[in-house]
């Protein structure tokens, strides 16, 4: 019995070129025997390569963090979006089950509509607004359709040292700029790749509870907000910031947008911190960690 818990686990990771699948298969490395599939090695948009790839592959656990994200883009392509979001959920999903390998599924606070003021639970009515948001809860619906054994894992706001996000963009703007402007009347909670990776680990083999589950930094804070702490915390690290303040859009003004974009869609992680004994630490002291031990040592 010893043995087999210490064991190593194959573990696939769909869009490990991403930026939160890199972070998971370089922490899950350490510990186990990681298959990377990134997009060059299998488009999950075509069901022929999906089969191609997975069904020859052992594994005891899947993880897909591949998508269609872009939520303008979606909006005007939602055959592509139900393609890639959904339908390649469940044959993924399709596979896993043959194999008896756990999948855990990588989706959205995008699948609310943000009509709440205090933080979504996992118990919450889904209801999308957006055709992003519409596909991606069509994913969660194949994948636990096919097993509830599977984990539909909701995040927000994603950051980390493998892709730029919001927060790379605002530091260069910072760093350039004199002044930096970000929306400040949409809500959520960054998400930092890093601290997902270690609060998923138990769900790799230890935890074998499904269903969905809300994985974020705690807080919450508006894109403003984010973007104005992230700038103090590079400050702080000794990086050259130009920007002396940031100034505050509204969501009405993005005429950019193209998909409508829920105002208010903070996770509650409670669900995590009972199955896992550990609360996720604040978005601040995530973000502080990013900027100090990851950005400012890049840049200087």
């Amino acid at each position: 019995m010893v043995g087999k818990a210490h064991r190593r686990l194959k573990i696939a990771i769909l869009g490990s070129g991403g930026r939160l699948g890199a972070a998971l298969a370089r922490a899950y490395a350490d510990e186990h025997e990681v298959i990377g599939f990134d997009h060059a090695k299998l488009d999950i948009g075509s069901a022929g390569q999906i089969d191609q790839a997975l069904a020859p592959c052992s594994f005891d656990v899947l993880i897909n963090s591949a998508a269609l994200t872009n939520v303008d883009y979606c909006e005007t392509h939602e055959e592509e979006a139900v393609r890639i979001n959904a339908d390649a959920v469940r044959q993924i999903a399709e596979i896993c089950a043959r194999k008896n390998a756990r999948c855990i599924h990588i989706s959205t606070d995008y699948v609310f509509d943000g009509e709440k003021t205090s933080p979504y639970c996992e118990k919450d009515d889904a209801k999308p607004i957006s055709v992003y948001g519409e596909s991606k809860r069509r994913g969660e619906i194949e994948l636990l359709g096919v097993s509830e054994k599977n984990l539909a894992v909701r995040v927000s706001w994603v950051f980390g040292p493998d892709r730029p996000s919001f927060i790379d963009a605002i530091l260069k703007r910072a760093l350039e700029s004199d002044h930096a402007e970000a929306i400040g009347d949409k809500f959520s909670a960054p998400t930092y790749t890093l601290d997902v990776a270690e609060l998923l680990r138990p769900f790799l083999r230890d935890i074998s509870e499904g269903g969905l589950l809300h994985v974020c930094n705690t807080g919450e804070c508006t894109w403003r907000d984010y973007g104005r702490f992230a700038i103090d915390c590079a400050r702080a690290a000794g990086l050259p910031v130009r920007a002396q303040k940031v100034g505050s859009l509204k969501m009405a003004e993005m005429k950019a947008f193209v998909a409508k974009r829920p105002v208010y869609t903070v996770l509650a992680t409670d669900k995590l911190a009972r199955l896992t004994g550990k609360t996720p630490r604040s978005w601040q002291n995530a973000v502080e960690d990013y900027v100090a031990n990851k950005v400012a040592p890049a840049l200087r």
